[in-house]
């Protein structure tokens, strides 16, 4: 049992670093990347997200995601995991 326990333990570890790694900054990802990350967005959707962020520069937080039309909290909490900031723009 408590091999069973270790085992599952590990897997655990790595399937949480393998999500880790593949999440997607949205300051930097192409459309076709975001739409590839982003449950419930597709490729339109994904270049509308590339497009606001060409004009008002980059998101501060994934949370900012909201100010894109189209895009709703219900979507980025259900994206959350996937999606990061690693350079948020400074003020």
């Amino acid at each position: 049992m408590y091999r069973l326990t270790k085992l599952v333990l590990l897997l655990v570890m790595l399937v949480s670093m393998q999500a880790h790694a593949e999440s997607v900054d949205i300051n930097t990802a192409s459309a076709s990347a975001l739409a590839s990350a982003i449950d419930g967005v597709g490729e339109n959707k994904a270049a509308t997200i590339v497009a606001y962020r060409d004009v008002h520069g980059p998101f501060n937080s994934v949370d900012e995601l909201a100010k894109v039309k189209g895009i709703g909290t219900a979507t980025i909490d259900k994206n959350r995991d996937n999606l990061v900031v690693v350079a948020p723009a400074r003020k």
